[in-house]
């Protein structure tokens, strides 16, 4: 199809309703003779006269009238197509595409999810949880949640979800067999339980900071997880200490299954940011859920086990 099959027609439409050049150059915005002009052009690639033009009037010719016949129904379809994709970037619907790591889907997202498909029934939300970082503007997605010190600079960075710290955990049971750690260098003494990082390959080392002393330890323990549900339940089963952060953990420490210990010596993380590409014209669907987030930053702990990766 050539490129400049489609130009002039609804100007030609325009120009049939009306039966004046002026009258749809005032209807279109723009000058007489851009209208004249374009229906010149449409005439010439059609080789057939669409007008009779004198200096009182204008009237279509026969084939001009063949020609609108054919016409109307297609520039109606196309008008009507345009509204819809305008009334769907106003309006909240659609399919959503969210790409997330599993934290931020248990902190920030499940415990939403409901009241934000129920205040907005015309969205279809698809999430995908990968611990990977991931091209989302190549792989189709509307927006990406991660936390912010993985976000790329040329995304829009929308801060989201409750403030992230350091947890360091333990069952009552293993507290109880081995006592608790007063300071953070006698967890080397201790069985605590790793974590290897997929996307490095390295075991995360402990971070601690209380006030302007800050410790970072290579601890010591004989298991070694990648998966964030698996450390949890392993502290848990009083096997031994873990390094996590609040969120999903938190109600196991309400109804007293877990103890937080060292607390003093928590860090303040990175949390956690909902990113998109810089775009001049948010669509509505996107705008719905960073507003819903960016208005629920405090959330109750999600009630299913899920793994913060």
């Amino acid at each position: 199809m050539r490129q400049d099959v489609l130009d002039g027609l609804v100007t030609f439409v325009i120009v049939a309703e009306e039966k004046s050049f002026s009258a749809a150059a005032v209807r279109l915005g723009v000058s007489p003779s851009a209208v004249s002009q374009s229906i010149s052009k449409l005439e010439g690639r059609m080789r057939l006269a669409l007008f009779n033009r004198t200096t009182r009037s204008v009237s279509l010719t026969e084939a001009g009238l063949r020609y609108l016949e054919r016409v109307v129904p297609a520039v109606h379809d196309l008008t009507v197509a345009a509204q819809e994709l305008g009334e769907s970037v106003d309006r909240p619907a659609g399919l959503l595409r969210i790409n997330v790591a599993r934290a931020g889907f248990m902190i920030a997202l499940q415990p939403i999810l409901r009241d934000f498909l129920d205040a907005y029934p015309e969205i279809e939300l698809e999430v995908r949880i990968e611990g990977l970082l991931v091209d989302i503007v190549g792989q189709g997605f509307d927006a990406g949640i991660r936390f912010g010190d993985l976000v790329q600079r040329d995304m829009v960075a929308v801060k989201i979800g409750p403030a992230i710290s350091a947890h360091i955990i333990a069952a009552p049971s293993y507290l109880g067999r081995y006592g608790i750690p007063k300071h953070p260098r006698d967890l080397l003494n201790h069985n605590c339980v790793g974590f290897r990082h997929s996307s490095s390959g390295q075991v995360e080392r402990w971070e601690f900071e209380n006030g302007d002393e800050k410790i970072e330890l290579a601890v010591n323990g004989r298991l070694i997880l990648n998966d964030s549900a698996a450390l949890t339940q392993a502290a848990l089963d009083g096997i031994g200490i873990a390094y996590m952060i609040n969120g999903y953990i938190d109600r196991f420490l309400d109804d007293g299954r877990l103890v937080r210990i060292l607390s003093d010596w928590s860090p303040a993380l990175a949390g956690l940011t909902l990113y998109y590409p810089d775009r001049r014209r948010v669509p509505a669907k996107l705008r719905a859920l960073i507003d819903f987030l960016r208005h629920r930053r405090h959330f109750e702990p999600p009630q299913t086990a899920g793994a913060l990766t």
